[in-house]
């Protein structure tokens, strides 16, 4: 089994290893789930290093590529009559999303160390939902795509239904349905696609080499294309999200916005931009129109919330926008910012969430209103809900920023399919959510932190723990050391991008 196997299999079996622990043994479920998530940052590193060895004389012929050149490739034949395959690989997208997910899951377990009903259980289905987003990132065959795509969303159902909040139930049956209607839109895509190519074959860079017609990329391309906006909640679709966040336990919050959302610009990108250019010309300007939307809505709909939670679920959908208002761009500069924003994103957010269940566990409210005072007793907890509220304003020196200001010039400059005025027009209206999301972010963190302790309760309560240290710190410290140096990012899926924009442009 090969290095990028690894990266699928480690959590898989980490969760068979809290198996076989008795449930009374919760602290050495708790320290089986930590070291393996450890063990496998550690691996993720070894795969960045040996993907820059490997890739590092390629970048500049890339920028001439039709197509995605992979590296770490394994391949194992599997129902070959239907041309379905295991097939595993790296480029630059992937490794940045491995990234990203090694250190969300890695800082879900810190700060999941209090949990105590059927721990066992709960620690076995978050690394199972964490093996399938894992497989979504490294898979390019389209039917093992689609297989862990599943799998990383049903435990989601579970792990709402048992271990949330609130209206739980109907939080977790609302998110589920909701995706899986999503997936069957991605499914039907994904059939369309293989019988189309005429090449019986699932193989995502094989299928880059067939010619689609031009009426057949107008149907099929929107058709996979709102089947990952469902999950990357695109306006309309996105209503599912504010209510799932805000049941979630704090570990599930923070995979479900800080990577589950990301495999909706993850799959537009690698699969429906990738493999349908032409439908992507097409429908650019009703995509570049809906995510300008998604950014306004939510962030107005942030500035109106009480609740921490829904809070940082408006806001969420409100960035998850900038995603995939860059991929509509269609030139360089958004999709390099779409899929910085996706990183950046996802570390801030899910530093958002942590946070939002330490100070939950120790206020045992969310309300904002019933807070005040808080940094007096919680210091640490405090800067680094001001670093990740900095950051989603994108204030320079932080990688919201370096996110933002690319998909910004990106829709500036403009999709080439797009009359330019029209283009622009949505950009400055887009724009216009940096003012907002500064009122709601610095008003919220002021309330929450700022002033007298509005609780005598709150005098007693203590900052954060060591496991809370560790998970909140290296967060905040990706933000920072990628908004002050992002080349070394940049750099990464330059390579990777190259070889789509070429197939858009050809």
């Amino acid at each position: 089994m090969g290095l990028v196997s690894w990266l699928i299999a480690l959590p898989l079996l980490t969760a068979a290893a809290v198996v076989a622990v008795p449930a009374r043994r919760r602290r050495m479920i708790r320290w089986i789930a930590a070291l393996g998530t450890g063990a496998h940052l550690v691996l993720t590193a070894v795969t960045t290093v040996l993907f820059w060895q490997a890739a590092g004389p390629d970048m500049t012929a890339m920028e001439g590529a039709l197509h995605t050149k992979l590296y770490l490739v394994e391949k194992v034949p599997w129902f070959e009559s239907l041309g379905i395959q295991y097939f595993v690989g790296v480029d630059g997208i992937s490794v940045s999303m491995v990234i990203l997910t090694s250190i969300i899951i890695f800082t879900g377990v810190l700060a999941s160390w209090d949990v105590e009903s059927r721990t066992k259980e709960f620690f076995v289905l978050l690394l199972t939902l964490v093996t399938g987003v894992f497989g979504v990132f490294l898979s390019f065959d389209l039917f093992l795509f689609f297989m862990f795509y599943e799998l990383a969303v049903l435990p989601m159902y579970l792990l709402i239904g048992i271990w949330g909040t609130g209206p739980k139930e109907y939080a977790a049956m609302k998110l589920t349905l909701m995706l899986l209607v999503g997936s069957a839109f991605v499914l039907v895509g994904f059939l369309a696609v293989y019988h189309a190519s005429g090449l019986r074959t699932f193989d995502l860079i094989a299928l880059g080499h067939a010619e689609y017609a031009h009426g057949f990329q107008k149907w099929a391309f929107p058709m996979i294309f709102v089947g990952f906006g469902v999950i990357g909640a695109l306006y309309p679709l996105h209503t599912w999200s504010p209510d799932g966040h805000s049941s979630a336990p704090t570990a599930v919050s923070m995979l479900h916005a800080g990577v589950l959302m990301k495999l909706g610009g993850y799959g537009a990108i690698r699969i429906a931009v990738y493999l349908l250019p032409d439908g992507a010309k097409v429908w650019g300007l009703l995509f570049m129109a809906l995510t300008t939307v998604n950014i306004l809505y939510g962030s107005f709909a942030a500035i109106m919330q009480k609740d921490l939670k829904y809070f940082t679920a408006y806001s969420s959908v409100s960035h998850c926008g900038f995603v995939l208002f860059g991929v509509a761009s269609l030139n360089f500069m958004g999709l390099k910012g779409a899929v910085i924003q996706m990183f950046s994103h996802g570390i801030m957010t899910g530093l958002f969430f942590g946070l939002i269940g330490m100070v939950y566990g120790r206020t045992h409210t969310r309300m904002i209103p019933e807070m005040g005072g808080l940094g007096k007793v919680m210091p640490w907890l405090a800067t680094a809900f001001y670093i990740g509220g900095l950051a989603s304003l994108g204030l320079p020196g932080l990688s919201g920023f370096v996110a933002e200001s690319h998909v910004f010039l990106g829709g500036f400059f403009g999709n080439p399919w797009i009359d330019a005025a029209v283009a622009r027009t949505l950009t400055v209206i887009a724009t216009l959510s940096i003012v907002v999301t500064a009122v709601y972010v610095l008003r919220g963190l002021a309330t929450v932190f700022q002033g007298p302790i509005t609780n005598p309760h709150f005098e007693h309560l203590t900052d954060a723990t060591w496991p809370e240290r560790i998970s909140t710190g290296l967060l905040v410290t990706v933000l920072v050391v990628v908004g002050l140096a992002p080349w070394p990012f940049i750099a990464l899926i330059k390579g990777s991008l190259m070889p789509l924009l070429n197939r858009v442009y050809q």
